[in-house]
């Protein structure tokens, strides 16, 4: 480890959090971490149950979909300050974002939301009466706009907020320099889900009230968005040739506003097929947007397929998993770029605060070296899963659609850190397997140290009959691979199918 002796939590690669006694543990071991220890299958299931002997125990979560300890003390010290009678509050960086939270509030529940400013220059607070906190966290979750544990740290401790510096134009640059465009077409945002809500935003800027397309199964809070925060989406689930055949029936029956895809899909790691994909969206005029987070910008070169390039910074860019932050691209040299580009400039905002952006320049300088190293002990681990007895199916971009991902892999890239492993007979065996697994388990992706989740879980527990009709098996684990030696980690693995007899 030598050569990243820079990441302060390499303690996880030697000794990961994956017994009982680490449940709610902060991963990585950080105030501002954006993963929480759920040990066992059994843990997972009472997180979502809100079992409080498990809920009580989280020292922390997914900022998103859990509210992380110094978010809420704002929240609270928000709440004390300008709450009305029996309301809640939740901040925003800017003023939009709040407006946009209380829009979506008042038009899922008829209550009415309102407005306030900590300071000048924000951040901005929406205030909601208690009986709809539910439809506020809703909206938290869904858009990703929410002030990071950062932001909310420094207001609480009265700190000087820190000046603007060269970070946001580093990262900028890097990633242009990466993905071969001028740094002025890449906008950074304040987590993913943020920026494909300014995507999605903008592509209904350009056709208002118009349904997207969600081409493959993708991940929860992407096709959320578009079912939520918007008109509605047509949800191709498979992604497959016969779904490509029924959106080209789509496309000539109806206006569309947008094609959102994942280059892979998560959690099944299939390629869909960007030539065809392209071809249609270029055909008909309707912008193609593609998150490449799975693929990274060191594997896959999706944008010659795209109009926008949608990435989750907070995933293989950072490795550390304790800063969130997402990226939007735009294509000059697709159709309609120019209008594209306007729509984005239009809606998109700013929204990274510069602190974390400070972070993320520190952290991302070794992400090109991160992940080549990934890619090879990921796809040494996976050859020798698919070997395994008790294992039923490996989701990998290497064995499925590997022509489809071939096409837009970069020479030198490899299939990522990301694979999914299905057991046979997994009903009974899943949970002995994951309970026995050792690395650190909890939900997130593209750490430097290995985790793993039952993510079908975690992330559809309300609708596991649906996802199991979308061919997503409510007993997958999810493993996101790391920086341990290849041979530990397959003796980790091993061991654990071995516990199963």
């Amino acid at each position: 480890m030598a050569e990243f002796a820079g990441f302060e939590f390499d303690a996880l690669l030697r000794s990961p959090l994956w017994r009982q006694r680490d449940l709610g543990k902060p991963l990585p071991v950080s105030p501002h971490a954006n993963s929480v220890c759920l040990p066992t299958w059994a843990d997972v299931i009472g997180y979502e149950q809100n079992d409080p002997g498990i809920i009580g125990r989280l020292q922390t979560g997914y900022p998103r979909f859990f509210i992380h300890p110094l978010v809420d003390r704002f929240f609270r010290a928000s709440a004390d300050r300008f709450a009305r009678g029996d309301e809640v509050c939740h901040a925003y960086s800017t003023e939009r974002a709040a407006r946009r939270a209380i829009e979506s509030v008042r038009r899922w529940s008829g209550k009415r939301g309102r407005l306030e400013v900590w300071r000048e220059g924000g951040p901005f607070i929406a205030a909601f009466p208690r009986e709809v906190e539910k439809e506020a966290r809703k909206h938290w979750r869904h858009s990703g706009d929410g002030i990071s544990s950062r932001r909310a740290e420094v207001l609480l401790e009265g700190l000087r907020e820190p000046p603007r510096d060269a970070a946001k134009e580093l990262i900028r640059n890097r990633i242009a320099g990466l993905v071969g465009v001028s740094a002025e077409l890449v906008y950074l945002g304040c987590s993913g889900m943020s920026s494909i809500y300014t995507a999605h935003r903008a592509a209904q800027r350009l056709r208002p009230g118009v349904r997207s397309v969600q081409f493959g199964f993708s991940y929860v809070d992407t096709l959320k968005i578009q079912q939520d925060l918007g008109p509605g989406v047509h949800f191709l689930a498979n992604g497959d040739a016969a779904d490509l055949d029924v959106l080209e029936s789509l496309l000539k029956a109806e206006p569309v506003s947008a094609i959102f895809a994942e280059f892979p899909c998560n959690p099944l790691l299939h390629s869909p097929d960007l030539r065809r994909l392209s071809q249609l969206s270029r055909k008909h005029g309707v912008p193609l947007i593609v998150d490449e987070t799975l693929g990274t910008y060191v594997n896959v070169d999706v944008l010659p397929a795209a109009d926008l390039v949608a990435t989750s910074l907070t995933k293989y860019f950072t490795g550390v998993g304790d800063v969130m932050a997402g990226a939007i691209i735009v294509n000059p040299a697709r159709p309609g770029a120019q209008a594209l580009r306007e729509a984005v400039e239009a809606e998109y905002e700013d929204t990274l605060w510069d602190g974390d952006a400070q972070r993320l320049e520190r952290v991302s300088r070794q992400f090109v070296d991160r992940v080549r190293r990934i890619n090879d002990t990921a796809e040494r681990l996976c050859d020798c899963l698919r070997s395994e007895r008790h294992v039923a199916e490996v989701y990998y971009p290497k064995y499925g659609d590997a022509e489809s991902y071939a096409a837009f892999r970069r020479a030198g890239g490899g299939y990522g850190g990301l694979f999914s492993i299905l057991l046979r007979d997994a009903a009974a065996n899943a949970p002995r397997f994951f309970d026995a697994l050792r690395v650190s388990k909890g939900p997130n992706l593209g750490t430097h140290f290995s985790l793993a989740c039952p993510f079908t879980l975690l992330a559809h527990f309300d609708e596991l009959d649906f996802v199991e009709s979308c061919g997503v098996n409510r007993h997958l684990i999810r493993v996101s691979v790391g920086l341990e030696s290849p041979d530990d980690l397959i003796a980790r693995f091993r061991d654990a199918l071995a516990s199963l007899g």
